[in-house]
């Protein structure tokens, strides 16, 4: 590679993603990853690509929206780049309702998304129907909506590696120099080491664990039952996650609140009492302490830039966080929300 145009450090899903974005702009792209291709919080298990609740809107949830409305052309770009599946697929979710009061607000949010879901997807209350593959609800009702999506994140973040590479871009596992523009996506390490040079806490990381039974459910929605997301993929396996701990000894340990958190999820679902496990994961997910991604230039660092935060959300964000760096990086076209700045 003769000339590079964007050096981006990272190898998780934010990296890869504005990678490949730029390389799909044209643009002479080298992606260094220190450790291995989604080493970080980007390698785990689950995948739900969920939206917030469609009341209380902000910059946040109309730009998670804008992402997630565009994940389905954007993986199926990803996939047709490298040859590679993603596991992506638009399936929606249901979620139990508790009492009358739960119906009643879940109605209320309802008629916030036809409002602010630009007629692209729907939040509706529905009966159960006692199918195996529902979770008990108290009510009798449950929450629907449309615009929910699972993939798989390994599966994703090697599609995304591949991609980059079949649009000519570089992908180094281990050290290389920086050429033109930087992105510094590092995950909680970067987090570190940006508040280390700016003299203030910028965020830090948040274990979590999750686990993946052998259950077949392909085709069928994902759960959100009891604070779990119960997420079926297309490779015969369900994803249960996830735990969020802020006090541990070992951020890659998986430990007995993993084998809560299944026991919470038979409970949920009896369907899933007896399938096997074939996956353990822990490792620590970058939350900003604006509890927002971070889409910055790096101050005091002409033509560096900071991509990092997704926390939980960094698969559902990413299209858009692509979308929105290479506009910053490339083009000089500042679309950041306000929110998703560096703190002062």
């Amino acid at each position: 590679m003769a000339r590079v145009d964007l050096t981006v450090r990272g190898g998780g899903v934010f990296g890869l993603s504005i990678a490949y974005e730029a390389a799909r702009r044209g643009a002479k792209v080298r992606l260094v990853e220190a450790v291995r291709i989604g080493a970080g919080a980007s390698g785990g298990l689950v995948g739900a690509l969920s939206p917030h609740v469609p009341e209380g809107w902000n910059a946040k949830k109309a730009f998670q929206l804008d992402s997630l409305l565009m994940a389905q052309g954007f993986w199926a770009g990803v996939e047709a780049a490298s040859g590679l599946p993603t596991g992506y697929a638009r399936l929606g979710r249901l979620q139990p309702l508790a009492d009358a009061a739960a119906v009643e607000l879940a109605r209320a949010r309802g008629a916030g998304a036809t409002l602010l879901w630009q007629g692209q997807a729907e939040w509706q209350v529905v009966p159960a129907t006692g199918a195996v593959w529902e979770p008990a609800s108290p009510s009798g009702q449950l929450v629907r909506d449309t615009l929910s999506a699972r993939l798989h994140p390994r599966l994703a973040i090697a599609a995304l590696a591949g991609a980059v590479r079949a649009l000519g871009g570089a992908v180094i596992e281990g050290e290389a120099a920086d050429e033109g523009a930087v992105v510094w996506a590092t995950g909680v390490a970067g987090l570190a080491g940006l508040g280390a040079a700016l003299g203030r806490k910028i965020g830090d990381g948040v274990k979590g664990q999750a686990l993946s039974l052998r259950f077949a459910a392909e085709g069928l929605p994902q759960l959100f039952a009891g604070g779990l997301h119960v997420v079926p993929h297309a490779d015969g396996t369900v994803a249960i996650g996830s735990t969020s701990e802020t006090a541990f000894d070992d951020p890659q340990a998986t430990d007995a609140q993993l084998d809560t958190l299944h026991t919470r999820a038979v409970a949920a679902l009896p369907v899933l009492a007896g399938a096997p496990v074939v996956a353990r994961w822990a490792g620590l997910r970058p939350r900003a302490t604006t509890k927002a991604p971070l889409l910055a230039p790096w101050p005091g660092r002409p033509g560096h830039f900071v991509a990092n935060g997704g926390f939980k959300i960094g698969f559902g964000m990413a299209p858009k966080v692509a979308q929105v760096m290479a506009d910053l990086v490339l083009e000089g076209r500042d679309g950041v929300p306000e929110g998703f700045r560096l703190p002062g």
